[in-house]
């Protein structure tokens, strides 16, 4: 049966005290005293040359020696080898691992460079790896690289604010670099450095203090993530539509799809049916707005929180239903309006609706 190396060392350590233990027990019972029973293993085993330091003058005490020496010497050889392998093999390791690295790096084309394996880098990483793009971890943390590599990302120990690692990074190939540090004048220094690199590369900067973001637009950053803003307009998302953020979040999507859809006018809202108006017990033909110039149904969420994805027209609508609608954001209103709709949010851009 294989071992691992850690284990015939441990094996063989074991054999080996043993057989001195043994040794000298047959020495002491031979007539010797303690110390020199000890003193004669250990000149035996290790052959340093030393004369005996009483004579070996029976057939049992040159046996014994004899066989103190074999089993001795083959112990040690043992332990000492095993040894040795767990050296070799964790080198070997090391040494694949690095040319693996190197040659992956070196393969590397259109890649995005994620500086920084901390909680943003690892959660870019991972959405990196689930969308097949390639990309490279940068980070001066052992732990952090090791960390990244065990998570099956590609990733090297460097300093991304040095020129030199962002070259062996593959700057002058790279589609995209982001800078997800802590620390804004860290994100500012690599940004200009990596500019100055590629010109062409799209460069992600994170962004604590509020006048980072100017800063590091300066600095060459094409867009900056700021992330005490991105986690209050999420909270407020969730506070103001509960549906539809329940709704992205079951799609896996960003969570700045509402902003998204905002910045060409549209909005995704939601309406709910409220009790006694002509909508209840109706269909969502009803509504007649499937297809129209500026509405479309992406879901309903029934009274007991299950969400109905690309719902068909012949759903029946239920006190207390929410319809989730993408439209125009000047038109959403109307159509609540129109079908005596109740907003989960009572104001439309300060304008009431009800």
């Amino acid at each position: 049966m294989n071992s691992t190396p850690l284990r015939r060392v441990l094996r063989g350590a074991f054999i080996f005290l043993a057989i001195c233990v043994i040794a000298v027990i047959g020495y002491v019972r031979a007539g010797w005293s303690l110390s020199d029973s000890v003193y004669m293993v250990v000149i035996t085993i290790f052959g340093v040359g030393y004369g005996e330091v009483r004579p070996i003058d029976t057939d049992e005490l040159r046996t014994m020696t004899i066989l103190v020496i074999v089993f001795g010497y083959s112990a040690a050889i043992y332990t000492v080898g095993g040894f040795i392998q767990m050296l070799v093999d964790g080198e070997l390791q090391n040494a694949l691992r690095q040319r693996k690295m190197s040659q992956g790096i070196a393969n590397l084309d259109g890649h995005t460079i994620v500086c920084g394996y901390g909680r943003m880098g690892a959660i870019m990483a991972a959405e990196l790896k689930r969308s097949h793009r390639p990309f490279l971890v940068v980070d001066e943390s052992l732990s952090r690289v090791a960390d990244a590599q065990t998570n099956g990302c590609l990733a090297m120990i460097g300093n991304a604010t040095e020129e030199e690692t962002l070259a062996a990074a593959g700057i002058v190939r790279a589609k995209c670099l982001a800078t997800l540090l802590p620390n804004d004048a860290s994100n500012a220094f690599i940004c200009v450095t990596a500019r100055d690199l590629n010109r062409s590369v799209e460069i992600i900067a994170r962004g604590e203090s509020p006048s980072a973001e100017k800063k590091l637009r300066r600095c060459g950053a094409d867009h900056v993530v700021m992330m005490a803003a991105i986690g209050a307009k999420r909270a407020a998302q969730i506070a103001i539509r509960p549906a539809a953020s329940t709704l992205l979040q079951n799609l896996g999507s960003s969570e700045l799809l509402s902003e998204e859809l905002e910045t060409i006018g549209l909005n995704m809202e939601e309406l709910q049916v409220a009790a006694g108006t002509v909508l209840e017990g109706k269909t969502l033909d009803d509504i007649q707005v499937r297809g129209n110039r500026g509405f479309l149904i992406v879901a309903v969420r029934n009274t007991d929180g299950e969400i109905k994805m690309n719902p068909s027209g012949t759903t029946v609508l239920s006190a207390g239903d929410v319809v989730i609608v993408v439209g125009h954001r000047d038109d959403i209103p109307t159509l609540a309006r129109q079908y005596t709709l109740k907003r989960t949010k009572m104001t439309y851009r300060g304008a009431s609706i009800g």
